[in-house]
């Protein structure tokens, strides 16, 4: 617990709304944060306490609430989810059921956690080193940049193909995978749903995408938990089913993942989109009719902003001759 509070990513994101320190002051103070913890524990407990933290931040207590409101409030969640009514977690299933579930995707939380640090343990005593390198000296800007995208490269490709090869390519895996992550066919997720797999399936698909990129790029701890974060987030708005999800890329991802699982995993194998646009397995609107969409929304929207110009400068030119014309009567 004294690591989890005393991590600097929720210290240095926290000090701006308890003070009104300016920001060389809060990095200083992420800075002095960071280096007592790297000072004070292992880099292996850092990583696990982080890892863990980011999950029940950004995952678990976000997807409650949604679980909550879809549950409470379906009339109103249902017009704001894919698919409509269909996609409320409430639909076809008891609260002893839902119960169970929350149970079973807090236990995966917890199981992949256990995994991740048998695994670290592991590379660290064969390697001799940590597989993140958590160093007092911070990551340079254009370093968490790269290595981010890098892992993201990685993650995409490993999640493509284990998704389609392993998971809905038929055998005893896609079996379990389409009995616990697809009970529900034509409906939307839920994010609940993120965790709530086999938990041989959700170390494949979760797990195993981000984590072994990670071993391999091995970044700076911080930049490990930025990458932690973005796809968390991701992960959790792509899975709630919703249809309010801003932006041409996470309102993309999110539509894609909804008829991932409407259609019973027949497409959409990858987050993005990319691959599934190459490999011809896009269920619905691919990645490039995203693009395109968006392109003409701009159009509209500059459309639309030439015209209330000219709207404007007509009404500017009216007020002028209007006053004009007052002066000119007042000196008759």
């Amino acid at each position: 617990m004294d690591v989890l509070l005393s991590l600097p990513i929720v210290s240095y994101f926290a000090a701006p709304m308890l003070t009104s320190w300016s920001t060389s002051l809060n990095l200083l103070f992420f800075y002095m944060t960071w280096t007592t913890l790297v000072l004070s524990h292992t880099p292996l407990r850092i990583e696990l306490a982080g890892t863990l933290a980011v999950r029940v931040v950004f995952w678990l207590a976000p997807s409650l609430l949604f679980l909550v409101f879809d549950t409470l409030i379906p009339s109103l969640a249902e017009s704001l989810k894919y698919y409509g009514r269909a996609s409320l977690p409430a639909r076809r299933r008891t609260a002893g059921a839902l119960l169970r579930q929350v149970l079973l995707a807090v236990v995966n939380l917890l199981l992949l956690t256990a995994v991740q640090a048998a695994v670290s343990a592991a590379a660290a005593r064969f390697l001799r080193r940590p597989p993140f390198r958590a160093s007092t000296a911070l990551p340079l800007p254009w370093q968490i940049v790269k290595h981010v995208l890098a892992l993201y490269t990685m993650r995409e490709v490993l999640a493509y193909y284990i998704n389609r090869l392993l998971l809905h390519g038929g055998g005893a895996l896609a079996n379990l995978h389409a009995r616990y992550a697809h009970p529900r066919r034509g409906a939307a997720p839920y994010a609940l749903m993120l965790y709530a797999d086999h938990p041989l399936t959700l170390l494949l698909h979760r797990l195993v995408p981000a984590y072994l990129p990670a071993l391999f790029v091995r970044p700076h701890l911080l930049t490990y938990f930025v990458f932690t974060v973005l796809t968390t987030v991701e992960e959790m708005l792509s899975m709630s089913g919703y249809s309010i999800v801003p932006g041409i890329v996470m309102g993309g991802i999110a539509r894609r993942t909804a008829t991932h699982y409407a259609s019973g995993g027949k497409g959409n194998y990858g987050a993005w989109g990319l691959l599934d646009w190459i490999h011809g397995t896009s269920v619905g609107k691919d990645v490039v009719e995203d693009i395109h969409d968006e392109a003409e929304k701009h159009r509209v929207r500059e459309r639309g902003g030439h015209a209330a110009s000219d709207a404007g400068s007509m009404v500017q030119d009216g007020i002028d001759s209007f006053k004009k014309r007052q002066k000119g009567r007042k000196k008759t």
